[in-house]
């Protein structure tokens, strides 16, 4: 895709002053005319203080007084999107917004209305947690089985979006039930769904890691109730 295409991306972070300034830099040379929303979701580590300094004429800060969850966090910054495509971008560098430029081909020439960056699909990506990646696989299994998809990786951090359809969606999950709620949303509305390889870099525990088991556990539950209640 040309580098006029206009994209906006959306940037949830909690606790994250040692990677924004990074991510921020990365995202703003991805390669396209983007606009930036970022979302401190009541950061204590200085992030706040950071984003509140930091100007830039493509970036919008947005700030809630108490931390939401990332649900609630890309809820506002989708609300505050104005391009034809939206991006979610992770804050913690284990994703890199180069991907972009592969992630929003089949948008744009019209085939997609959703795209998953996968992390299973043959990208390169930091060999890491066997255990992680099971509760990965199986999280994904429980989703397709439920939404009759078959994606390769429901809970990637990297998805993209038609933002017109985007707004179509009534998202109601505050936390990390965010990625099985649009799985099942998205489904149930039958958009056309595509996914492509993405590099990934994920990072240690003690990295600043924040997805747990406890979190997996969360994703099925989410999973079940987004399919037969919500």
């Amino acid at each position: 895709m040309t580098p006029e295409q206009k994209i906006s991306i959306v940037i949830p972070v909690f606790n994250e002053v040692r990677t924004i300034g990074l991510v921020l830099d990365r995202v703003l040379k991805c390669g396209f005319d983007a606009e930036v929303i970022v979302v401190d979701d009541g950061s204590s580590d200085g992030t706040r203080e950071y984003l509140q300094r930091f100007e830039h004429p493509h970036v919008r800060c947005f700030f809630h007084a108490k931390n939401k969850g990332k649900g609630a966090a890309l809820r506002l910054g989708f609300s505050a999107t104005t391009n034809p495509y939206v991006f979610v971008q992770d804050a913690d560098l284990e994703y890199d917004p180069a991907d972009f430029s592969r992630m929003i081909v089949p948008l744009a020439d019209g085939r997609a209305d959703m795209v998953y960056g996968s992390r299973f699909l043959g990208g390169p990506h930091r060999v890491l947690f066997f255990w992680h990646y099971i509760g990965n696989r199986l999280i994904t299994l429980i989703s397709n089985i439920m939404s009759d998809l078959n994606l390769s990786d429901m809970e990637t951090g990297q998805k993209a979006f038609v933002r017109e359809k985007l707004m179509e969606l009534r998202l109601s999950g505050n936390r990390f039930t965010f990625e099985p709620e649009i799985t099942a949303k998205a489904a149930r509305a039958r958009w056309r769904i595509y996914e492509v390889p993405i590099s990934y870099s994920g990072r240690t525990y003690e990295e600043g890691k924040k997805i747990g088991w406890r979190d997996a556990i969360t994703a099925i539950c989410a999973i079940i109730y987004y399919r037969f209640w919500d």
